[in-house]
Parts: C-alpha cells; sequence; structure tokens
C-alpha cells in the first residue's frame, strides 16, 4: 500500500485547526462543511467571442470564451463535428501560475472540463455536421483563471457551459457550387445535459466540499465528481495523491449528487438554460 505524503509541520498545524472546526460543523471562512460558496454567473462578455461567461464562486473567477470554426471530421466520426477544451492559469491569478505553455494543472483542468462535458453528453456533435466526411463546425472552449481561492474546476464546467448554451454560432450553409459559405445568421447550440460537478475534500474521515485555497493545501485527498440532470455520475478525477478511507465513499457520492444539482439548478437560473 502506498505511503501517505509526509506533511511539513505548518501544514499539519493548519490542518488540525480545519479538522478541529469541521468536526464542530464549522469551516475557516465560516461557511459549513456542505456550503458551496456564492457563486456569481454572467454571461456574454467578450464581444470577439461566439459565447462567453465569466463565473465567481467565493473569490476564484473563471472566463470561458467559444469561438466555432469550420474544419474536417475525424475519420472515424465522419458525422460529428468536435469540440476541444484548453485551459490557462494566468499569473495574474496567483503566485503559484508561472507564465508560458500550460503545465499539469491546466492540462488536468481542462480534461476534467472535456470530459465533463463528453461523458455528459452536453452536445450532440451530430448537429455540428454541415457535409459528412467534409465540413463540421469545431468549438474551441478556452477557459482561463483570472483569480485562484481554491476549487477552479466546479467554477469551469460552470462557465464552460454557461457560454455553450448562450453561444451565437455563425451558420454555414453549402452553396450551388458546392462549396461552404458564411452566412449572415446564427444559431444556437441546443444543449442536450448539464453536467455539473463539485470537489469534494476529506480530512481524515470528515468531508468538505468546494474548498478554499488554504482548506485546499492541507487536504489529505481530493475527488471532483461530475454527474448529469438525470442523476448520472459521468465523471470522476482524483486530483491529489492521497488515500480515501474505506467506508466513504457512500457518503461522497451522496453529496456530489445534492451539491451538484444545487449548482445545476443556479446555472439553470443564472444562465436562463432550459432543461433538456
Amino acid at each position: 500500500m502506498p505511503m501517505q505524503p509526509k506533511k511539513s509541520l505548518t501544514v499539519r498545524i493548519m490542518q488540525d485547526k480545519i479538522y478541529r472546526l469541521l468536526q464542530q460543523g464549522k469551516r475557516l471562512d465560516g461557511r459549513r462543511p456542505d456550503e458551496v460558496r456564492p457563486v456569481r454567473i454572467e454571461t456574454g462578455l467578450v464581444e470577439k467571442a461566439d459565447g462567453s461567461a465569466l463565473v465567481s464562486m467565493g473569490g476564484t473567477k473563471i472566463l470561458v470564451g467559444i469561438k466555432a470554426e469550420v474544419g474536417t471530421p475525424y475519420p472515424d466520426r465522419p458525422k460529428e463535428g468536435s469540440f476541444t477544451v484548453n485551459a490557462e492559469l494566468l499569473p495574474l491569478a496567483s503566485t503559484t501560475f508561472e507564465p508560458g505553455p500550460p503545465d499539469e494543472r491546466g492540462i488536468e483542468l481542462a480534461r476534467v472540463v472535456d470530459r465533463s462535458l463528453r461523458e455528459g453528453g452536453a452536445l450532440d456533435l451530430e448537429k455540428l455536421c454541415i457535409i459528412p466526411g467534409e465540413k463540421v463546425y469545431i468549438l474551441f472552449i478556452d477557459i482561463y483563471v483570472l483569480d485562484y481561492d481554491g476549487n477552479y474546476y466546479d467554477p469551469s464546467l460552470l462557465a464552460a457551459v454557461a457560454a455553450l448554451a448562450t453561444a451565437k454560432i455563425p451558420r454555414y450553409e453549402v452553396g450551388e457550387d458546392g462549396k461552404v459559405e458564411k452566412t449572415e445568421e446564427r444559431f444556437s447550440l441546443q444543449l442536450t445535459a448539464i453536467p455539473t460537478t463539485i470537489t469534494i475534500g476529506i480530512i481524515k474521515e470528515l468531508l468538505l466540499v468546494d474548498p478554499q485555497i488554504e482548506e485546499e493545501n492541507v487536504l489529505d485527498v481530493s475527488l471532483v465528481v461530475g454527474t448529469d440532470e438525470k442523476g448520472n455520475i459521468v465523471s470522476i478525477q482524483k486530483n491529489s495523491p492521497g488515500l480515501i478511507p474505506i467506508g466513504l465513499m457512500d457518503r461522497i457520492t451522496e453529496l456530489a449528487y445534492e451539491k451538484t444539482e444545487e449548482l445545476r439548478r443556479k446555472l439553470i437560473e443564472s444562465a436562463g438554460i432550459p432543461l433538456p
């Protein structure tokens, strides 16, 4: 069995403080262990993007922009469009973020959002096909962490879904000569599911959701769990090397269902997203 990573004295002191608070049903910022920070969702802020959303969850702020282009489908999926997710942790957001190409944290963030959208079935990719085997819409979903106070996973997915749901994509049509031409029209993407995630931290046998940065730094382990509106678990990411105590998964799953549904309702109300 792998050993737990050894913690410094400073980390152990802070972890003990947070653990004692959790035993009393409290946290450093006054929240309950199962309470998510205040969420604010704004859409349509970036004029040059085809869709955009800014999501604040406590002190963490995420901007997502959507851009659509026309390209060639994958050979094994000739009737499907595609999307790609990129994430950038801007140095202005945290002293721990460095300039340059995305590091492993940015890559992991992009993968969590991609997996939640893809496995959650958020888009019907066949509706993004223009000419089977030749031309399809390709969506670029770019995530920017503008301010970081812990947990960028959940607000990043909220922003991605909000941006997709409110995007206006340029319409391309096949002309009389068989060529694909851009028109003056735009169309909306019809979401086929609304996936959301919740990050759950574990200290010993106690759970907390949506950790802020001081909590995040001392967790034994954390999980990012995604669900859809039908109650399916669509993604799970264990994003730290610690061990999950035996017997906690039932509690984690129950908490994940409750909190992802809470965030989904907030998303639907704030962005005006109709249920699929």
